[in-house]
């Protein structure tokens, strides 16, 4: 199976890109692996982010930021762009890779349950749990998700959350959803993201990473050859508002110049979306795959108006992953304009 993946820690600032080299290049590899063997993109985009989830540097799965309470509360969802299913789950605390919870849900959509009951899409809390255990997740005590890392920011946070503002939050506090996106040379796409969410975030908020629409969206348009996807990061209240992953997905099939069609949707669907006319910085990433099946040809682009985004990404024709420090130029204002590029990949 020939195809190409690619991954990202999040949109924010990143101080010390090297901690995020290794799990962006392991997770590469091994959703790569995955393909080499046989898998599916979906199968090769869930072990990417299960990668990403496992590892204590990245705020999703273990190590996830902790919520008011001190605990933590995971989202993650998946969608399968050939069959247009997508499955989530949110308030995660002891399943220890929420990304497959959410692909066993995307997955089941297409079987009723007995007595005809349409199967969830999403799935929240305890009940999200009972069904992890019921198809033989990983479970583990909520304690084991907490990093000591994650237990330190907690702290510096709550002793000062009266005097410490916004900005310094974005400041030290740098890490934000991680996604994937993955395509094989048939054209089926696949896009996913996991998050702990904001750091302090109020018990039982949901972010965009469990949010149709706004987390992740993937779809193959077979009538034009083309397929897309896209996974996004940032401040999810917005990024839910504008269903902003759906609109990079949407602008992209059909487009001229995927560069352009960035630009254009970060602009008019974001940046000057009349849902956030109030807010002055709108800090936000996504990372997307288009891709034609007729000629082989694909671009993989990434976006974000923040300081710096890390991504890394593999096709099947690559002995190694590349990794890529995305840093915002100087002479744009965090929050503001995006910084757009994009690399070219062949399959066929």
């Amino acid at each position: 199976m020939t195809g190409f993946v690619a991954v990202h820690t999040g949109a924010g600032n990143f101080l010390d890109e090297t901690l995020y080299q290794n799990v962006c290049r392991e997770a590469c590899n091994q959703a790569v692996n995955v393909l080499y063997a046989g898998g599916s993109a979906l199968d090769a985009c869930e072990r990417a982010i299960v990668i990403l989830e496992n590892s204590t540097a990245t705020n999703a799965g273990i190590g996830s930021n902790l919520n008011w309470d001190r605990q933590v509360e995971c989202d993650a969802c998946i969608m399968d762009g050939a069959s247009l299913q997508f499955g989530a789950c949110t308030s995660v605390t002891d399943v220890k890779n929420p990304i497959s919870l959410a692909r066993n849900l995307c997955e089941r959509q297409s079987k009723l349950l007995s007595f005809g009951r349409i199967p969830p899409m999403v799935l929240a809390g305890q009940g999200a749990s009972a069904y992890a255990r019921e198809i033989g997740l990983q479970l583990v005590p909520a304690e084991h998700m907490i990093s000591g890392k994650a237990a330190k920011k907690y702290d510096h946070y709550r002793a000062q959350i009266m005097q410490y503002e916004e900005s310094n939050q974005v400041k030290l506090s740098p890490l934000d959803t991680v996604g994937a996106v993955c395509v094989d040379a048939e054209g089926s796409i696949v896009a996913g993201c996991s998050s702990g969410g904001l750091m302090l975030k109020l018990s039982g908020r949901v972010g965009q990473a469990a949010t149709y629409g706004a987390g992740c969206w993937a779809m193959m348009d077979e009538g034009n050859s083309m397929s897309a996807a896209s996974c996004t990061t940032g401040n999810g209240e917005y990024l839910m508002k504008t269903l902003f992953a759906k609109e990079l997905v949407d602008d992209l099939i059909g487009c001229n110049c995927p560069i352009t069609s960035q630009h254009l949707t970060y602009k008019k669907k974001l940046l000057e979306s009349p849902f956030l006319s109030k807010q002055k910085a709108i800090h936000a990433g996504s990372l997307s795959l288009i891709y034609n099946t007729a000629s082989g040809d694909g671009d993989l682009l990434w976006a974000h108006t923040t300081n710096s985004m890390c991504i890394g990404f593999m096709s099947t024709r690559q002995k190694k992953p590349k990794f890529v420090f995305s840093k915002l130029p100087q002479n744009l204002t965090c929050g503001t304009k995006p910084v757009i590029n994009g690399h070219h990949f062949k399959l066929i």
